[in-house]
């Protein structure tokens, strides 16, 4: 079986972010970089698949720099080769999608994470499915495979939901009953051996351009009105003429 495994790099979620002079970029010359922390569901999932039903697990990545000490870490924690497609210019959901179906061959399974935690976009999953023409699973929780078909699960409002169909198909994690794993010593030193190859590819034109990027205005700290009944009058006076809340 062949299973793909997407990965995005992020900054890490302690970053503070600032926007950059140009107004439409952030500035992260200070940034230190991370896995997206989703993808590591997402990579959990491709190996136990693996382990459970046989096959190999390829990793990719598409980006600009160099990724390839993020990739050998996945290779020690099960994956079997690696690819980083490297390319400059804008990348959206869409040309991620496109870069990696014209390099990999349609796999039985592609799991990523539900969103990167950078641009919260969500939406390379489902340009994945449209470029291999496969069905879609979002933002799973818990799978199960058997003979060739699975259940999916994920957490909706009041409940569970559950998707049931055939591989192949896509399939993007949340975080639920798959817990990553750690790579010891021996899976690191082992990893150094298995393949990694990076192609270049050319940029392809950007579908989405961002206008201005500006931080949230800074709130201001609350204040007490008043205690007992004798403070609801105030309240809803600041709540109608001052918060515009009524």
């Amino acid at each position: 079986m062949h299973i793909l495994c997407c990965l995005a790099r992020v900054p890490d979620t302690t970053t503070r972010i600032r926007v950059a002079a140009d107004g439409c970029t952030p500035d992260l010359k200070d940034a230190q970089w991370i896995t997206n922390p989703w993808d590591e569901y997402a990579l959990e999932a491709a190996v136990q698949l693996k382990e459970a039903v046989g096959g190999e697990v390829t990793v990719v990545h598409v980006g600009p720099v160099d990724f390839q000490k993020d990739l050998r870490a996945a290779l020690a924690k099960g994956a079997d080769k690696a690819i980083q497609i490297q390319t400059t210019g804008p990348l959206g959901p869409h040309s991620i999608a496109a870069l990696i179906a014209a390099r990999v061959a349609k796999p039985d399974a592609i799991f990523l994470g539900k969103q990167s935690v950078d641009g919260d976009v969500g939406a390379t999953g489902a340009f994945l499915a449209q470029a291999y023409g496969l069905p879609v699973a979002g933002r799973v929780s818990a799978l199960t495979f058997k003979d060739g078909s699975f259940s999916a699960h994920r957490e909706i409002e009041g409940g569970v939901e559950t998707l049931t169909g055939n591989l192949p198909a896509v399939f993007t994690l949340d975080k639920g009953s798959i817990e990553p794993r750690r790579a010891g010593l021996k899976e690191i030193m082992a990893a150094k051996k298995k393949p990694l190859d990076v192609v270049q590819a050319e940029p392809l034109p950007a579908r989405l351009q961002v206008m201005r990027l500006e931080l949230p205005r800074v709130r201001q700290g609350g204040r007490i009105v008043g205690t007992g009944a004798a403070a609801v009058n105030e309240l809803v006076r600041l709540l109608r003429d001052e918060a515009k809340a009524l």
